[in-house]
């Protein structure tokens, strides 16, 4: 089990902390997505200390602006990573400084067993063979963590609901919406809104303004959870917000930043506390 903890850190500290990033990690434009090769695990862990892994899955349809399994890789998981060292007690796996350990994984890999938490985005189109369903299945049940993110209206989430349903029976593990006064929100910062995060292409070209990916199809954000018969959560389902955005341009621009980031980063850690605690 991994040690973790946390700190007395207000929600302001996010802001006073990862503010540096702005001039430490501001990187050229590189598109819309990161193409970078995946860091498969290839062996064993280098150590037991917290590290992300990435899903790898198939799509089996697009979506706008949607990147498949590769979206907010790699930059959201490992500036997530280094403020969850930074704002925690939790030890989180290092390679180098400020290089954090994270991994990409395939559903039928081995490798799968070996990550505490797992997270994919833009899973409105995802397709699950019957043997990745089952793989995903005993994870889950084993202990495992999976954290799905932005993906988008009504199509997206009836696409990801019909693929964890071959993972998880709704009859026995439905989709659950989630009390404000629940846990997971008070981890360690109180979080009092699910925040809508856009992507910060879709936010330049609103102004700004507008943070509703799919119009009137995305009011507002969505936390669902699907939880086991003993009330831990096996799945967290952020949908109509794009939160790990808010981990990966942290560096891009100084107003994206102050109006999502620390609400992400507020949210990402009490998410990841939550896994590890329960």
């Amino acid at each position: 089990m991994h040690p973790f903890g946390a700190k007395p850190v207000s929600a302001a500290a996010i802001a006073a902390l990862t503010l540096v990033a702005l001039t430490v990690f501001a990187h050229a434009q590189r598109g819309e997505f990161a193409n970078v090769p995946p860091r498969f695990i290839d062996g064993p862990l280098p150590d037991r200390d917290f590290a992300i892994c990435r899903l790898m899955y198939t799509s089996v349809r697009s979506e706008r602006a949607g990147g498949g399994w590769r979206t907010d890789y790699p930059y959201g998981d490992k500036n997530l990573s280094i403020r969850f060292a930074e704002l925690t007690k939790t030890r989180v796996s290092f390679n180098g400084p400020r290089d954090p350990n994270h991994y990409v994984v395939r559903i039928t890999d081995d490798a799968l067993f070996e990550c505490p938490f797992t997270i994919a985005s833009d899973v409105g189109t995802i397709g699950l063979s019957e043997e990745e369903a089952t793989r995903l299945r005993e994870y889950l049940l084993k202990g495992g963590f999976l954290w799905v993110d932005d993906f988008w209206g009504t199509p997206a989430w009836e696409q990801w609901t019909s693929e964890i349903a071959k993972v998880l029976d709704p009859v026995d593990y439905p989709i659950l919406e989630v009390s404000m006064s629940d846990p997971v929100f008070h981890a360690q910062f109180t979080v009092d809104k699910v925040p809508q995060i856009t992507n910060i292409g879709f936010w330049r070209r609103s102004g700004g303004l507008e943070t509703r990916e799919r119009d009137e199809d995305s009011p507002y954000a969505d936390f669902r959870v699907i939880r086991d018969r003993h009330g831990r959560i096996l799945v967290v389902m952020t949908h109509n917000t794009d939160v790990a955005d808010s981990w990966e341009r942290e560096g891009e621009d100084k107003e994206f930043f102050m109006q999502f980031s620390p609400a992400g980063y507020a949210l990402g850690i009490n998410v990841l506390l939550h896994a590890l605690t329960h």
